[in-house]
């Protein structure tokens, strides 16, 4: 009987897609986002439309964690 090969793929992560080319990325923000973006909001003095998609919600939260 012969050994298991090691798993023959690569170790290639795939690279971040832009959110703007999301395929969901129109769909209203999940509650996970909403939820970190009022955390990161304390520490400034942004407002954040309750209206966003998922997309600019996850730009908003990159924009504000780079400040």
């Amino acid at each position: 009987m012969s050994e298991p090969q090691p798993d023959s793929q690569p170790d290639t992560a795939s690279p971040e897609k832009d959110p703007a080319d999301w395929v969901t990325g129109n769909e209203p923000a999940t509650g996970a986002q909403k939820s970190y973006l009022e955390t990161l909001t304390r520490q400034t003095d942004e407002d954040v439309p309750e209206d966003l998609t998922k997309a600019e919600a996850s730009q908003k939260i990159d924009e504000l964690k780079s400040q």
